[in-house]
């Protein structure tokens, strides 16, 4: 038996229970009773204007109920999972809208065969019954060369049908001019899909199977294979391939552009693509179709018509001119809309210059000194030791946290390494580790850099004027407390302190310590600092990423009190090295 692999109560009960989720998230729907149909909660308010009626299957929410409210859809009739609603339901949906008052009703359906044949049916019904009603079929899918009898299908490009058709209904346009008015609109939209996974019908197996690595070009949204398998591209070729295909003249349902052309771009994620991936995705699209001279007036990027939790995404392309533009612009309620800039997109400056600081102008040229030499050692020992025990640092890292604690102390070497290769070591420590901050907290990311880059930007002021050993003591002391103060965390709680705070300590001596002793008083820092770092095996961690880990897993050392013990001694060696 097939383990669970969706957070349902049962695949019989699902379709019942989303649209009462739905419903009771949105004080502007209700359902109809005895029949799978969300409608607006408001039907007064279509009294005399012309009602719109839209459905199908399951599974492709936030269509169909997501778009119902003013200025979209007045109901939406919902079937099980990829099957059509039967036609009963329909009918008591236009009569039901009739009833409130409606001048007449309007059916948004997409090109499949079930849909055509249950709304139709209603259809007739409602007619027998002297119900004004007409219907727009949308099919917009780009995929075949040669559509076969049944024409092609209707995917996401039916959603911004409904938006058009429902500003002109809230405008109280009659039934045949709305008619007239979006089936011209359709002519000029079209929609290609891609996924990277199949997905399942709740209770069944996959709909096809898709092997890592390949993908599905020109699929449906009912979970039915393609027209062609490929292999994953990168996400600028699969966008340039698709809108190659969608444009294709030789195919008999390509969508007509020229450059010049505006248009409205609709990026919709077909159920389990990565928000972040949806991004890129959205950027390779707008590239490609003003690449080609088009002007992008308005761009949706999110789940509209998804197909379960499938891992791909369709591009809808839509002809506009400034009345059709006007219609998307319009208001609606309905929750599945997005909210839209009003703004033509094309030929924006998207690009903002930052605020300087006013520190850039006032930071001195960089001297040498007398301590530059021997500074410049001690960096570049501690560089070679941190690339050393990049692995090892790695390894501890994979026990509590991502592995890559090595890998971002690399970073941080990398980059001091690169400045020593191009910059003077200054003779002043306090201008040195303000510069270091800076570079850590560009090059090194993530809390590391922050926490080294606090270090030094807080130890930087107390050796601007005086690098003496007391001095230098001092600032190691209040690098550390700014550490604990904007990361929260102490001594024994399993991070980079239990190393830090011990040689702290330790360096606290070198203010009152005879001259010649400051060496001793480093070299029992440094074995401090190392004994600190091997007793974090034994610590439970409290703070940091480590303290999402049962304890009971994490038995070795803190890999940044590792590192710091690390520094500690390349330090040590390289100074006791220049004596």
């Amino acid at each position: 038996m097939e383990p669970q692999r969706k957070l349902l109560n049962s695949p019989q009960s699902c379709v019942d229970e989303a649209l009462r989720g739905v419903v009771a998230a949105n004080a502007g729907l209700a359902l109809l009773r005895g029949h799978r149909v969300a409608l607006r909660s408001d039907l007064r308010a279509l009294k005399g204007r012309v009602a719109l009626l839209s459905g199908g299957g399951s599974g492709h929410e936030p269509a169909h109920a997501g778009y119902v409210g003013a200025g979209m859809l007045s109901a939406a009739v919902a079937g099980a999972v990829f099957a059509s609603p039967p036609p009963g339901s329909v009918l008591a949906a236009i009569l039901t809208l009739w009833q409130a008052g409606v001048s007449g009703v309007l059916l948004i359906i997409k090109n499949y065969t079930g849909d055509r044949l249950n709304f139709g049916l209603a259809l007739e019904q409602a007619r027998a019954q002297g119900v004004p009603v007409a219907m727009v079929i949308v099919a917009d899918d780009c995929a075949f060369a040669q559509p076969s009898k049944a024409g092609r299908r209707g995917l996401c490009g039916t959603v911004l049908v409904h938006k058009l058709a429902g500003a002109l209904a809230e405008e109280g346009h009659p039934l045949d001019e709305i008619v007239t008015r979006v089936t011209k609109a359709v002519k000029g939209i079209g929609t290609l899909g891609v996924s990277l996974s199949p997905c399942s019908v709740p209770g069944c197996l996959p709909t096809f199977e898709l092997p890592p690595g390949d993908m599905e070009l020109g699929l449906g949204i009912h979970g039915e294979p393609g027209i062609k398998r490929l292999k994953v591209g990168s996400a600028d070729e699969v966008v340039k391939m698709m809108i190659d295909h969608m444009t294709d003249s030789s195919s008999q349902s390509h969508l007509p552009l020229k450059s010049g052309d505006t248009v409205v771009l609709c990026v919709n994620n077909l159920g389990a693509l990565s928000c972040l991936e949806m991004a890129v995705v959205t950027r390779a699209a707008f590239n490609c179709l003003e690449g080609r001279g088009l002007k992008i007036a308005r761009v949706m990027s999110g789940s509209f018509m998804t197909s379960l939790e499938m891992t791909g995404m369709s591009l809808t392309v839509m002809r506009v001119d400034q009345e059709i533009l006007r219609l998307l612009d319009a208001k609606t309620t309905a929750p599945g809309w997005p909210n839209l800039s009003s703004v033509d997109l094309s030929g924006r400056n998207c690009i903002m210059e930052p605020a300087k600081r006013a520190s850039d102008a006032e930071v001195p040229t960089a001297k040498e000194g007398s301590l530059s030499a021997v500074i410049r050692r001690a960096l570049e020992k501690v560089c070679v030791s941190l690339l050393s025990a990049q692995e090892e640092l790695n390894a501890l890292d994979r026990a509590s946290g991502d592995g890559d604690c090595g890998s971002t102390h690399a970073l941080a070497v990398h980059a001091i390494q690169e400045w020593l290769s191009s910059h003077v070591v200054p003779g002043c420590p306090g201008q040195l580790l303000s510069t270091l901050a800076g570079l850590l907290q560009e090059r090194m990311g993530g809390s590391s850099g922050a926490l080294y880059s606090l270090f030094l930007t807080a130890a930087a002021p107390l050796l601007r004027e005086c690098s003496d050993p007391a001095a230098w003591a001092s600032a190691v002391l209040a690098g550390t407390e700014a550490i604990r103060r904007y990361g929260g965390a102490d001594p024994g709680d399993r991070t980079m302190l239990d190393a830090l705070c011990p040689a702290v300590e330790e360096l606290k001596k070198l203010s009152s310590v005879p001259r010649g002793s400051e060496m001793a008083v480093l070299q029992e820092a440094v074995e401090k600092a190392e004994l600190g770092a091997q007793s974090t095996c034994e610590l439970t961690a409290r703070a940091g990423r480590a303290s999402y880990i049962a304890s009971k897993r994490v038995t070795l050392p803190d890999p940044g009190a590792v590192a710091v013990a690390t520094i500690f001694r390349a330090v040590f060696v390289a100074l006791a090295g220049s004596k």
